[in-house]
């Protein structure tokens, strides 16, 4: 084998800490990317927050404002490449104020200790309590150990009774029997206990709220909802009746068989499942509710004189500039430690400034073309949503789909019609009997539409779904309109039928 020198020409992207900075800002969800912010401007004191002075300039970048792309052609990510592989950061920083600027602050200076307290919330007296507005939500386990505390009752029992509620889940049913609960207080306990004991300690603690707590089964759950009601309720017994004795029948929405046995009319029947749908079949869930997460938007879209505009949201991200203070202490010709320090940072400082403009860019330039595409989803709703896949945006950009994917995944689009993920408006495709296509998100806001017009005495087949869908020129197999159904949480036709 003899060995040889070559010398070949080729191309290839190299992944600079630069750009791989770029793409990882890219990819950050609006939580992610505050948290990211605060952890740079931290680590880097080359970089502070803009408080809206106007004289700072040179490098101090408001990254919420996208700047056009240049006529070269090149998205933000292939020009910060390029800037990456020419440009460096300058020995020397030019302050553009010639003042120095304070470094350190007090907080006593930004807030004097006389200034008058904030006002407390609207509505609120003297007596406003921050820590209950600040307390976690209590949880269905914690609600009925202060019921039980609030109870009198035996050591024995009470220790029963933690047993039982150990054993109860979220929704509030029970996931051990008697006998399994009798066993488990017979083998912890010194004394001898009765499993009637266990069952008297479980019929007082059904007595707890929420009204339905520790029932077995859903049938028992109604039950003891129904046993809390008055006893003039309208079609209070007839409903225990059904309950326990025709369930089954209920479920599967078997009304015939439940008018002939129960030997009822319409009207009667129809009064009773009235009743029914007042109670709840998982009491528990009430308690311990998650709180309300709230989605911060990225984009603004709104339509003025005509057109729609899409915008940046200028919350997303807070104003950040170079520290002049800082900047102005970098030396030329100057190899010490600590100017290097300062140096580097400097040079990090704008290369992060720089992924920040990067990022705005390619978000606010995706987002545009996919409201160009979509214009009329905003016009007319989801039914006149048009197919469209990460290639189709890519090659209006100029860009490759695993930019376009990291740019769409957790990004928010606040709309007139609501606030949307970006990847809500990707949507695959299926061919029309013109010869066109049609979103599959159109498909399934035809059957949500179709559904909810139907008769609930005769609900539509997905057989019959696929041929009014036909009739509009959109030909669905059967098995496609059951999955869309599906996917939006709809039940078969046999689970539809109602008594009206």
């Amino acid at each position: 084998m003899k060995q040889a020198l070559q010398l070949k020409l080729g191309q290839q992207l190299t992944m600079t800490p630069q750009l791989q900075q770029a793409i990882k800002l890219l990819q950050l969800s609006t939580l992610d990317l505050q948290l990211e912010i605060q952890h740079v401007l931290q680590s880097n004191p080359m970089l502070e927050l803009d408080e809206g002075d106007d004289e700072a300039a040179g490098d101090a970048t408001d990254p919420r404002e996208p700047r056009t792309t240049g006529s070269t052609g090149e998205g933000p990510l292939e020009s910060l490449e390029r800037t990456a592989a020419g440009d460096g950061a300058s020995d020397a920083y030019e302050p553009s104020m010639p003042e120095d600027l304070p470094v350190d602050t007090q907080w006593e200076d930004l807030v004097p200790s006389s200034a008058p307290a904030p006002p407390g919330p609207a509505g609120e007296g003297a007596d406003y309590d921050i820590d209950s507005r600040n307390a976690g939500v209590q949880s269905l386990h914690d609600h009925l150990l202060w019921q039980l505390n609030l109870t009198r009752l035996s050591d024995i029992d009470r220790a029963i009774a933690l047993t039982i509620i150990d054993a109860t889940d979220g929704t509030g049913r029970l996931t051990a029997t008697v006998d399994e609960l009798h066993t488990l207080c017979a083998a912890d306990f010194e004394v001898e206990i009765e499993r009637d004991e266990v069952l008297a300690v479980l019929h007082a603690l059904q007595q707890f709220e929420p009204t339905g707590v520790f029932a077995a089964d859903l049938q028992e759950c109604l039950l003891l909802q129904l046993k809390q009601l008055r006893a003039d309720t309208p079609g209070l017994e007839q409903a225990r009746t059904l309950v326990s004795r025709h369930l089954t029948q209920l479920a599967n929405g078997d009304f015939a068989q439940i008018l002939r046995r129960m030997r009822l009319d319409e009207a009667a029947l129809r009064s009773i499942l009235q009743l029914l749908q007042t109670l709840d079949p998982f009491p528990g869930q009430r308690m311990g509710a998650d709180d309300t997460e709230y989605v911060v938007p990225d984009v603004f879209v709104r339509k003025r004189e005509g057109r729609w505009v899409v915008e940046l949201n200028p919350d997303i991200a807070p104003r950040l500039r170079i520290n002049d203070s800082y900047a102005g202490l970098i030396r030329r010709a100057d190899n010490s430690a600590e100017n290097t320090y300062l140096r580097d940072n400097l040079q990090e400082a704008r290369w992060f400034l720089k992924s920040l403009q990067s990022r705005n860019e390619t978000l606010l330039k995706v987002a545009s073309e996919i409201v160009a595409h979509q214009r009329n989803f905003l016009e007319y709703g989801e039914e006149a949503m048009k197919p469209l896949v990460l290639h189709d945006i890519a090659e209006a950009v100029s860009m490759h789909e695993s930019t376009i994917s990291r740019v769409t995944t957790r990004k928010y689009m606040h709309t007139p019609r609501g606030i949307f993920e970006l990847k809500y408006f990707f949507s695959s495709h299926v061919a029309t009997t013109t010869g066109g296509a049609c979103s599959s998100t159109a498909i399934r806001a035809l059957i949500r539409k179709l559904i909810a017009a139907e008769n609930p005495r005769k609900p539509l087949s997905d057989s019959r779904l696929a041929q009014l869908l036909e009739e509009q020129g959109i030909k669905v197999a059967r098995r496609t309109i059951a999955k869309y159904r599906d996917s939006l949480f709809i039940p078969p036709s046999s689970e539809r039928k109602r008594l009206v």
